[in-house]
């Protein structure tokens, strides 16, 4: 049996591959820190195997661990069906329509998510003539469920056990090489499912990684069918890339692909019109960077000024030589909203920042601030007045001063 020797010195890619038989896996035997594993996820696939299941750790927790990076969540794949996982876990709930998952649910708030291996339901369709996947919920086995995900650095599992990675599709390679790589024929995989484009850039940005000539060529003809995608998913999806820490790089792939002209091309005119240092395109380069120096810092941004952010220069291009500032504002968002479905509430939150912002730049906050929108319209303040090099202490000084008791009254008008 073929073997690649090397000490197992707490480099996971110093590995020693312990199978390559067809159609098994490639099995890699590694060396985690068990610190960075969660205890629960360990019990939970512990609990499933002492039961006669197959259940490893999929996705994105084992390319992070491989990547010496702390996981933020761990996600389980196994041979048992949903009722199945339901009757071991009395802590656990059956959710979802389109991809039937269970929750395993812990103290603190703590959920491991449990899901059945699945297999491309394309395979089971006697006409293939379309692409677009709309159901997800055709049970497989492992193979089949490594096959049927996206990229190729997604679709390693690990055996808890046995301390292996199991390789159906060239993940570890591409995880040493640093590049980002759909497993198929790129083209078909985004025509099945055209939400794997945002991912595709979103893993790239994240990781610092490169994205593979083919699946960048295919990203740039495919991105047009990013219209045929569910519009909510489109932006849970743009969220993502900029809540990940490389929203500047990560909005950077969007633009220079054309992606950004498809979803939003309000942003991408600015950034095609270059006036220099000063122009609109550079300050919301600037204003990206320091959302990324609040992720890094564990300073998070709200989503509703993620997305302010996002579209300041185009909302303030708007509301030039306009009185009613709120007004041309939600004007500029209806459109947006149709493409993207863009919540109302997130609507709603920039109206009211981008009409306020003049006033908050000028020390005075007033009524506004006894309302929920005042921290967030400092954030977006800081984030311009830091693009623009100007100093931030009239924030400071509105984060200090005393805030007015919010009146009931005032809090029931604001419900409203």
């Amino acid at each position: 049996m073929p073997t690649d020797t090397g000490a197992l010195d707490g480099d996971p890619f110093r590995v020693e591959l312990v199978d390559e038989d067809i159609p098994t896996p490639r099995r890699f035997q590694v060396v985690f820190d068990e610190a960075r594993i969660d205890p629960d996820v360990q019990k939970v696939v512990r609990r499933l195997v002492r039961h006669g299941y197959q259940a490893y750790l999929v996705g994105g927790c084992v390319r992070d661990l491989l990547l010496d990076r702390r996981p933020k969540d761990f996600d389980v794949a196994t041979s048992a069906r949903p009722e199945e996982v339901r009757e071991l876990f009395r802590n656990s709930r059956i959710i979802g329509r389109r991809f039937r998952l269970v929750h395993v649910l812990f103290q603190g708030g703590k959920v491991i998510e449990v899901a059945t291996f699945r297999r491309n339901p394309k395979e089971d369709s006697e006409d293939g003539s379309e692409l677009l996947i709309r159901s997800d919920n055709a049970f497989g086995v492992a193979h089949e469920d490594a096959l049927r995900r996206d990229f190729r650095i997604n679709a390693l599992f690990y055996d808890v056990e046995a301390r292996q990675i199991l390789d159906w599709v060239g993940g570890m390679e591409d995880v040493r090489r640093q590049v980002v790589h759909t497993i198929g024929d790129p083209e078909t995989r985004f025509r099945e499912d055209p939400i794997r484009i945002l991912r595709a850039l979103k893993f790239a940005g994240r990781l610092g990684f490169a994205i593979t000539p083919d699946v960048y060529d295919a990203v740039v003809y495919c991105r047009d069918a990013l219209a045929l995608a569910a519009r909510p998913r489109l932006s849970e999806e743009i969220l993502r890339l900029l809540r990940g820490g490389q929203a500047r790089r990560t909005i950077y792939l969007a633009w220079e692909t054309g992606v950004l002209d498809v979803l939003l091309p309000e942003v991408s005119a600015l950034l095609y019109d270059d006036r220099g240092d000063d122009g609109p395109g550079q300050r919301l380069w600037r204003v990206l960077d320091y959302v990324d120096r609040r992720t890094a810092a564990d300073r998070p941004l709200d989503d509703t000024v993620l997305w302010t952010l996002l579209l300041l220069e185009p909302m303030k291009e708007a509301c030039d030589g306009v009185r009613d500032r709120a007004a041309a504002v939600a004007d500029f968002l209806e459109p947006l909203i149709d493409r993207l479905a863009i919540s109302r509430r997130y609507a709603d939150g920039m109206r009211r920042i981008v009409a306020v912002l003049p006033r908050l730049a000028g020390g005075r906050a007033g009524r506004f601030a006894r309302t929920d929108i005042f921290q967030p319209a400092l954030d977006v303040l800081a984030a311009e007045l830091t693009a623009r090099g100007e100093s931030t202490e009239a924030i400071d000084r509105l984060r200090s001063a005393p805030q007015p008791r919010r009146h009931h009254a005032d809090a029931a008008q604001h419900r409203r």
